[in-house]
């Protein structure tokens, strides 16, 4: 009867922690500081001329103000492609964006990106461009500080020729 009260006793107990923990990874109290490191699949696609695609690194960090909405920031870099002659090489490409959140499960967001980013490097002039960028992704939580995500975004868009990265890397919540 002992072994039956302590087993019930335990079993009671883990129960109570795994919804106490499940409840503390659904809610979350904002606003929520958040950073993370991607791969970064990034192409210059001109209209005239050969297109240059390559590998970089990205940081992004923001703050999440609510379920639905954060502000972000983006810092990569790296990466270089020759191709007929033509070497193109990211310097680097920085922006800030408002993001649109997308809460589909618990553990699973959908979001979209809007903003301004600044791209250096990738013409032989090495002049900087910058346009209204944008781009949609999603995360999934694998540990309630811990994601995954993947990406997509135009970083330029301008009349001779578009620059556009898809992600895919961590995220960690403070």
């Amino acid at each position: 009867m002992k072994l039956f009260a302590i087993s019930a006793a335990t079993l009671l107990m883990v129960g109570t922690a795994a919804t106490v923990q499940a409840q503390s990874f659904q809610s979350a109290s904002y606003p929520q500081i958040y950073v993370g490191g991607d791969a970064m699949f990034w192409e210059l696609d001109p209209d005239r001329g050969p297109s240059a695609d390559s590998v970089g690194l990205r940081l992004r960090g923001g703050a999440q103000l609510s379920d639905y909405f954060a502000v972000e920031g983006h810092l990569g870099s790296g990466g270089s492609d020759t191709n007929r002659g033509l070497e193109t090489e990211l310097d680097y490409v920085v922006g800030a964006y408002a993001k649109g959140i997308l809460p589909v499960a618990d553990e699973f967001r959908l979001y979209g990106l809007a903003g301004y980013s600044e791209v250096k490097g990738l013409f032989p002039d090495n002049d900087r461009e910058n346009d209204f960028s944008y781009g949609a992704g999603a995360e999934f939580d694998i540990m309630p500080n811990v994601s995954v995500g993947a990406d997509y975004m135009r970083y330029l868009d301008e009349s001779d020729f578009t620059f556009d990265a898809a992600s895919v890397g961590v995220i960690y919540r403070f």
